[in-house]
């Protein structure tokens, strides 16, 4: 095993290697979990630097995790590596080759406002508890601000209470992806629901600190929503609701935000607004440094499909001639 490492001197790479990603604007927090249980591989190894073996023993480790998160973390371990050879050239790099292949992520499930309003129905079902006596209308809530303002998750469960301004229907996320944050304005129907959800928000008990979570339940004291537990409730609406893909799967919580940009497209297309002004709009909307980030997020779903169509034929259909091929 190589020894031209001390351990000190291999954590003083690691740091300035987060420093430098810290310092393009990236969060890089995830990546310094990664990064940090290698670490701590060296430190019960007694090993003092890194090679093949110790690389191969940590991806061991890891086996019980799916494909696509082996790959990405074993990814992350082959870049900082790749940065410690400009300073390092015979340093250990991981080989690209060997690392898993990538399996396709599950399409998103496309839904609208029939879905939504199902969920929201059976948002309304929901029984509250003793420790989520706003479970109800947390839920109908969520729903709406997912569907609505195709939020992250994330941006989401870290709104507070300082975050929304009621009276103009405004939604402040901080510090979201790559440190950019936004305003974001809401429709009228979605800031008269805020406005009814915070009516029972505000009430006592619940803090009414500025900074205490707009989505919240209580045990012993208020809290915010974990992001799985976000998700299971979710997911349950999701079935209580039947809404699936074709294949009967149930949709994820980030469906929302691809059913958001699908509908916005489609909402355009039927209103005659010019679509491809409005994209850089709708990247800015949805925190995307460009519209590139936001083409991801749209799919070709018939309902799509046709009223493009209709668009080319209502505006160029008289220099097609002839009949079918």
């Amino acid at each position: 095993m190589s020894t031209t490492l001390p351990g000190s001197a291999f954590n003083q790479v690691v740091d300035l290697y987060l420093r430098r990603q810290r310092s393009l604007g990236r969060a890089y927090v995830h990546e310094e979990h990664v990064i940090d249980a290698l670490r701590l591989l060296l430190e019960k190894t007694s090993s003092t630097d890194l090679d093949q073996t110790l690389f191969e023993a940590w991806c061991a480790s890891q086996s019980h995790l799916s494909v696509n998160t082996r790959r990405n973390r074993q990814r992350i371990v082959r870049n900082f590596c790749l940065y410690r050879r400009r300073i390092e050239p015979t340093c250990f790099v991981p080989d690209i080759n060997r690392l898993p292949r990538r399996c396709p992520y599950a399409s998103p499930v496309i839904f609208g406002a029939a879905e939504v309003a199902r969920m929201l129905a059976a948002a309304d079902r929901l029984a509250p508890t003793s420790t989520s006596p706003l479970r109800p209308a947390v839920m109908r809530l969520a729903v709406v601000l997912l569907y609505t303002a195709g939020l992250r998750r994330g941006e989401l469960l870290r709104l507070t209470l300082a975050d929304v301004d009621p009276r103009h229907g405004i939604l402040r996320i901080r510090a979201s992806k790559f440190h950019k944050s936004r305003t974001v304005p809401l429709s009228p129907d979605a800031a008269r629901e805020l406005r009814s959800y915070l009516r029972k928000r505000l009430r006592p008990p619940l803090s009414r600190s500025l900074d205490s979570p707009l989505l919240c339940n209580s045990k012993g004291q208020v809290r915010g929503y974990t992001g799985t537990g976000l998700r299971q409730g979710i997911q349950a609406l999701f079935r209580a609701a039947n809404v699936c893909g074709t294949d009967g799967r149930t949709p994820r919580v980030h469906d929302f935000r691809h059913s958001f940009a699908v509908g916005s497209l489609l909402r355009w297309y039927q209103q005659g607004a010019d679509v491809q002004s409005n994209l850089p709009k709708l990247a800015m909307y949805m925190g995307h440094v460009s519209i590139v980030s936001t083409a991801y997020y749209l799919r070709w779903i018939p309902q799509l499909a046709a009223a493009a169509s209709d668009r080319l034929e209502t505006h160029f259909g008289h220099l097609i001639t002839g009949g079918a091929a």
